[in-house]
């Protein structure tokens, strides 16, 4: 029951296991306990039978008062213990599983997030390990403890009287061969329930990081009536699902509780013959509702175990994905980033086409060509953001698929068109970029990157909030920060990828000094569209369809007469374009 099937049936960690197994164990002595109350009142109810039938004196006072002291004491002591371990350990074993999904998301390659939207990881970490937490402790000790108490207290009914347990307990498989019989339907329902749910986050969020092209064009409405559709298919679905649960669920209620009434006619008729007593029927109809008892909240949940399947098998899918990991041990001879006939596919399509050059330890080299052409995967490949399909990649010699991406991002410091920062202080932002650095050491990296003019002008310098993703700095701003990080980490290679394309003419030409200055002796791997950005380069690579068509300085390539030289030619045309006036 506790075997390895199991566990990745409700995506468990080992602890959660020994979690359920506690659970389970203590709801039977719970379960157990409380029969030990119907004992005893069934005890009593004999004495007071033989007083009124025989005229006796009561003769079980003693033992009953001293049973229930010794009861009270149990039932409390054994509901404490059965709390603890179906809610107090399984509250841990949710933290466990979170920051498990979290650990493991760190350390996917990063194409595994270009399958998956945001919304959609979201719900699985939250909406799905919710749905689980409920399970593992509302569900699965509470049933699995049933189980096996209602067997011990059935084998008990049958030594006194098998047919009155017979008449008792045979609701109770129908009931749940009923709903388990259901379950397919069940899992049907969830799912379409799921992608409902996920269309809905997708549609918020769509909104919410769009709103301002929303506002500008005027589709407020639009997008609006196209949410709240949504919202209303979501609402739609989810009755649905919820009323074809709840018909299989209280049909099996009601089957299990036709047992009360097959007792109540067999020991009816069984006395009539004379073979049992009125108190043995009586015991058995005390038994019988406490054998139910516990099922009533199983019934009303197994559902939401069946359901509980769609959200474990998306949690065991990040669980189960590959990781990008390698050896911890990085010494390579130098920095050279060298590319050999490397080849990568997006989802089967390929989009390099048989990579190489040579980016050289102490040189700027430069990606260049048209949109699409294989630039950013190239930078992104360097760092082993994602995997290769073929061919190699080295650095100082050393094959990067065989290092742990976090080791070998220990050598990198890189700053991307698309910024990332939080919703912290300017300084705090730039530390990002060097664990315990010094606030004077930031500074620097921040004057370097020319960000003391657009702070010295925040409220609060370099504490000042900057809201979520930098919401308060303009485009410029955000980029000179996350350069200023990326100076800070003073790694050995840098990944440019449209650095300054953010920045004015004046400040671009200010960063662009200040890195000349800050990365001497350092592998540099630039991208820009920007022709006479990258005009002091060491070595242009230009690519094309994800092929490489040139590479060279940039006087070679401009005698050429190839794509650079007709790149820079449109360029330089572009810059005398101006609006007519007329």
């Amino acid at each position: 029951m506790f075997g390895e099937k199991f566990k990745r049936k409700y995506a468990l960690t080992d602890q959660g296991i020994q979690n359920i197994k506690k659970g389970t164990f203590w709801t039977v002595v719970v379960n157990l306990v409380v029969m030990m109350g119907m004992s005893i009142l069934y005890l009593m109810m004999s004495d007071f039978m033989a007083v009124l039938v025989d005229g006796s004196s009561l003769s079980h006072t003693m033992l009953i008062i001293t049973l229930l002291v010794v009861f009270v004491f149990l039932s409390f002591i054994t509901h404490l213990q059965q709390y603890k371990a179906t809610y107090g350990l399984v509250y841990n074993e949710v933290k466990a599983t979170r920051l498990s999904l979290a650990e493991r998301l760190r350390k996917l390659p990063l194409g595994y997030f270009g399958k998956r939207d945001l919304a959609d990881l979201t719900e699985t970490i939250m909406g799905d390990v919710n749905r689980m937490e409920h399970v593992w402790s509302h569900v699965l000790g509470y049933l699995y403890g049933a189980y096996i108490s209602t067997a011990i207290i059935a084998v008990f009914l049958f030594i006194y009287d098998w047919r009155l347990a017979a008449a008792c307990l045979w609701g109770v498989p129908v009931a749940f061969a009923l709903l388990f019989g259901s379950r397919k339907l069940t899992v049907q329902a969830s799912k379409r329930t799921k992608s409902y749910a996920i269309r809905v986050s997708d549609g918020i969020q769509e909104t919410l990081e769009n709103i301002r092209e929303i506002r500008a064009t005027n589709q407020e409405e639009r997008y609006l009536e196209e949410l709240y559709q949504k919202i209303d298919d979501h609402e739609r679905v989810m009755i649905q699902g919820e009323l074809g649960t709840g018909l299989f669920v209280n049909a099996a209620s009601v089957i299990m509780r036709l047992g009360v009434a097959t007792t109540m006619l067999v020991g009816t008729h069984l006395i009539l013959s004379g073979s049992i007593d009125f108190m043995l029927l009586f015991l058995f109809l005390m038994v019988i509702t406490r054998i139910y008892a516990p099922f009533d909240q199983s019934l009303a949940l197994i559902a939401e175990m069946f359901v509980s399947q769609i959200s474990a098998n998306r949690m065991n899918k990040i669980y189960e994905t590959s990781l990008a990991g390698g050896i911890e041990n990085f010494e390579p001879q130098g920095h050279d980033i060298v590319f050999e006939h490397v080849r990568f596919a997006y989802d089967q399509n390929e989009v390099l086409h048989d990579i190489s050059f040579t980016a050289k330890e102490g040189e700027v080299t430069a990606l260049v060509g048209p949109s699409g052409s294989g630039k950013s995967t190239c930078a992104r490949l360097a760092a082993r953001l994602w995997d290769i399909s073929k061919g190699t990649i080295k650095v100082g010699g050393v094959d990067i698929s065989t290092v742990d991406p976090e080791i070998l991002l220990s050598d990198y410091s890189m700053v991307f068109q698309d910024v990332v920062l939080f919703d912290d202080t300017v300084m705090e932002n730039i530390r990002l970029g060097k664990r315990g650095a010094t606030d004077e050491e930031v500074l620097a990296a921040a004057k370097a990157a020319n960000c003391d003019e657009f702070v010295d002008v925040l409220s609060q310098g370099y504490n000042t909030f900057i809201g979520e993703n930098g919401a308060k700095l303009s485009g410029g701003e955000r980029q000179r920060i996350s350069i200023a990080r990326a100076l800070l980490k003073d790694a050995s290679i840098i990944l440019l990828d449209e650095a300054t394309a953010s920045l004015d003419v004046e400040n671009e030409t200010r960063v662009q000094e200040a890195l000349s200055r800050l990365l001497e002796n350092k592998t540099v791997l630039v991208i820009a569209h920007r022709m006479r950005t990258v005009q002091s380069a060491d070595k242009i690579v230009v690519l094309e369809n994800g092929r490489v068509k040139e590479q060279g300085t940039p006087a070679q390539l401009y005698a050429e007469k190839g794509l650079y030289h007709h790149m820079v030619e449109l360029q330089n045309e572009s810059s005398h374009w101006q609006l007519d006036n007329e």
